[in-house]
Protein backbone atom coordinates (compact mmCIF):
# COMPACT_ATOMS: atom_id res chain seq x y z
CA UNK A 1 0.00 0.00 0.00
CA UNK A 2 1.20 3.58 -0.81
CA UNK A 3 2.31 5.71 2.54
CA UNK A 4 1.76 9.53 1.26
CA UNK A 5 4.77 11.43 2.01
CA UNK A 6 5.25 15.04 3.98
CA UNK A 7 5.46 16.41 0.69
CA UNK A 8 2.41 14.72 -0.79
CA UNK A 9 0.37 15.57 2.70
CA UNK A 10 1.33 19.16 2.80
CA UNK A 11 0.43 19.34 -1.02
CA UNK A 12 -3.07 17.75 -0.75
CA UNK A 13 -3.76 20.14 2.19
CA UNK A 14 -2.68 23.34 0.01
CA UNK A 15 -4.64 22.13 -3.12
CA UNK A 16 -8.02 21.37 -0.92
CA UNK A 17 -7.95 25.15 0.75
CA UNK A 18 -6.47 26.67 -2.30
CA UNK A 19 -9.25 25.01 -4.17
CA UNK A 20 -11.71 25.84 -1.80
CA UNK A 21 -11.03 29.52 -2.25
CA UNK A 22 -11.43 29.22 -6.25
CA UNK A 23 -14.56 26.59 -6.38
CA UNK A 24 -16.57 27.39 -3.49
CA UNK A 25 -15.39 30.92 -2.34
CA UNK A 26 -14.44 32.60 -5.44
CA UNK A 27 -11.96 34.82 -3.43
CA UNK A 28 -8.56 33.69 -6.13
CA UNK A 29 -8.68 32.52 -9.25
CA UNK A 30 -5.80 29.60 -9.80
CA UNK A 31 -3.98 30.00 -12.83
CA UNK A 32 -1.31 27.42 -13.31
CA UNK A 33 -0.20 24.76 -11.71
CA UNK A 34 3.09 22.24 -11.29
CA UNK A 35 2.94 18.57 -9.55
CA UNK A 36 6.81 17.87 -10.83
CA UNK A 37 9.12 14.42 -10.66
CA UNK A 38 12.58 15.99 -11.61
CA UNK A 39 13.95 12.83 -12.82
CA UNK A 40 17.55 13.79 -13.21
CA UNK A 41 17.72 14.83 -9.48
CA UNK A 42 15.17 12.85 -7.93
CA UNK A 43 13.39 15.67 -6.27
CA UNK A 44 9.44 17.32 -6.19
CA UNK A 45 8.00 20.45 -6.78
CA UNK A 46 4.32 21.58 -6.33
CA UNK A 47 3.58 25.10 -7.49
CA UNK A 48 0.25 27.13 -7.56
CA UNK A 49 -0.25 30.40 -8.80
CA UNK A 50 -3.12 32.43 -8.08
CA UNK A 51 -5.19 35.69 -9.10
CA UNK A 52 -7.69 37.76 -6.84
CA UNK A 53 -10.82 36.98 -8.91
CA UNK A 54 -10.52 38.50 -12.56
CA UNK A 55 -7.57 40.48 -11.85
CA UNK A 56 -4.51 39.07 -13.85
CA UNK A 57 -1.71 41.74 -13.57
CA UNK A 58 -1.05 40.60 -9.71
CA UNK A 59 -0.36 36.86 -8.68
CA UNK A 60 0.70 34.80 -5.69
CA UNK A 61 2.48 31.58 -6.24
CA UNK A 62 3.58 29.07 -3.96
CA UNK A 63 6.01 26.31 -4.28
CA UNK A 64 6.52 23.33 -2.54
CA UNK A 65 9.71 21.57 -3.03
CA UNK A 66 11.00 18.56 -1.77
CA UNK A 67 15.32 17.28 -2.51
CA UNK A 68 16.43 13.63 -2.65
CA UNK A 69 17.85 14.08 0.54
CA UNK A 70 14.29 14.98 2.11
CA UNK A 71 12.46 12.12 -0.05
CA UNK A 72 15.39 9.39 0.98
CA UNK A 73 15.32 10.70 4.97
CA UNK A 74 11.62 9.70 5.00
CA UNK A 75 10.97 6.71 2.42
CA UNK A 76 14.30 5.07 4.05
CA UNK A 77 12.91 6.14 8.06
CA UNK A 78 16.76 7.57 8.87
CA UNK A 79 17.03 8.20 12.48
CA UNK A 80 17.59 11.59 13.89
CA UNK A 81 16.57 12.82 10.16
CA UNK A 82 12.86 15.24 10.23
CA UNK A 83 11.29 14.49 7.20
CA UNK A 84 10.19 18.12 6.17
CA UNK A 85 9.71 20.08 2.76
CA UNK A 86 11.08 23.85 1.32
CA UNK A 87 8.06 26.47 1.18
CA UNK A 88 8.96 29.17 -1.29
CA UNK A 89 6.50 32.50 -2.42
CA UNK A 90 6.86 34.71 -4.52
CA UNK A 91 4.30 37.44 -5.77
CA UNK A 92 4.19 38.88 -9.37
CA UNK A 93 3.00 42.62 -10.46
CA UNK A 94 4.12 45.12 -12.94
CA UNK A 95 5.62 48.02 -11.77
CA UNK A 96 6.39 51.57 -13.26
CA UNK A 97 8.36 53.90 -10.38
CA UNK A 98 10.82 51.57 -9.39
CA UNK A 99 11.92 53.52 -6.43
CA UNK A 100 8.61 54.67 -5.13
CA UNK A 101 7.00 51.44 -5.56
CA UNK A 102 9.45 48.50 -4.87
CA UNK A 103 9.54 50.48 -1.19
CA UNK A 104 5.74 50.08 -0.84
CA UNK A 105 6.46 46.54 -1.68
CA UNK A 106 8.61 46.17 1.10
CA UNK A 107 6.65 47.83 3.47
CA UNK A 108 3.99 45.93 2.62
CA UNK A 109 5.33 42.50 3.09
CA UNK A 110 7.28 43.53 6.46
CA UNK A 111 3.63 44.21 8.02
CA UNK A 112 2.20 41.03 6.70
CA UNK A 113 4.52 38.95 7.13
CA UNK A 114 7.41 40.18 9.41
CA UNK A 115 10.06 37.82 7.72
CA UNK A 116 13.69 37.36 9.28
CA UNK A 117 14.95 39.19 6.14
CA UNK A 118 13.37 41.22 3.91
CA UNK A 119 12.06 40.14 0.34
CA UNK A 120 13.95 39.82 -2.71
CA UNK A 121 12.49 42.20 -5.34
CA UNK A 122 13.74 40.89 -8.70
CA UNK A 123 12.88 43.11 -11.95
CA UNK A 124 12.87 42.52 -15.39
CA UNK A 125 11.53 44.45 -18.69
CA UNK A 126 10.52 43.38 -22.23
CA UNK A 127 14.05 45.21 -24.55
CA UNK A 128 12.41 47.52 -27.13
CA UNK A 129 9.01 48.48 -24.80
CA UNK A 130 7.25 52.17 -25.87
CA UNK A 131 6.29 52.28 -22.52
CA UNK A 132 8.90 51.60 -19.83
CA UNK A 133 6.80 48.93 -17.17
CA UNK A 134 8.80 46.42 -15.00
CA UNK A 135 7.87 43.07 -14.23
CA UNK A 136 8.22 42.87 -10.07
CA UNK A 137 9.26 39.24 -8.99
CA UNK A 138 9.25 39.23 -4.80
CA UNK A 139 10.25 36.42 -3.30
CA UNK A 140 9.72 35.67 0.04
CA UNK A 141 11.64 32.83 1.57
CA UNK A 142 11.56 31.15 4.95
CA UNK A 143 14.98 29.90 6.64
CA UNK A 144 13.22 26.60 8.56
CA UNK A 145 11.69 23.72 6.53
CA UNK A 146 7.83 22.75 6.81
CA UNK A 147 6.42 18.81 8.07
CA UNK A 148 3.49 17.94 9.08
CA UNK A 149 3.09 19.63 12.04
CA UNK A 150 2.58 23.05 9.98
CA UNK A 151 -0.48 21.11 8.21
CA UNK A 152 -2.98 23.43 10.18
CA UNK A 153 -1.21 26.81 9.50
CA UNK A 154 -2.06 26.16 5.37
CA UNK A 155 -5.45 28.09 5.81
CA UNK A 156 -3.93 31.19 7.58
CA UNK A 157 -0.73 30.88 4.78
CA UNK A 158 -3.02 31.31 1.77
CA UNK A 159 -5.21 34.02 3.94
CA UNK A 160 -1.85 36.03 4.53
CA UNK A 161 -0.72 35.61 0.63
CA UNK A 162 -4.05 36.79 -0.19
CA UNK A 163 -3.84 39.52 2.43
CA UNK A 164 -0.81 40.38 0.57
CA UNK A 165 -2.15 40.48 -2.90
CA UNK A 166 -4.89 42.86 -1.65
CA UNK A 167 -2.38 45.37 -0.03
CA UNK A 168 -0.19 45.22 -3.52
CA UNK A 169 -3.13 46.27 -5.31
CA UNK A 170 -2.73 49.59 -3.95
CA UNK A 171 0.65 49.46 -4.80
CA UNK A 172 0.10 48.93 -8.39
CA UNK A 173 -2.92 51.08 -8.67
CA UNK A 174 -0.51 54.49 -8.15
Amino acid sequence: MFDPTVFDNLKVAIENYAYDLDNLDSTIRITHRVDRLEMAVMSRLFALRFTLGDSSELSAELQLEASLKDLASELLAVEGENPACTLRLFFHMPIENVDRQCAQVETIIQDIWQPDEPPVQTLSFGYGQQIPQYLNTIELAFHRKINEDQMEDVPELLEHMVKTLSALVTVSEV
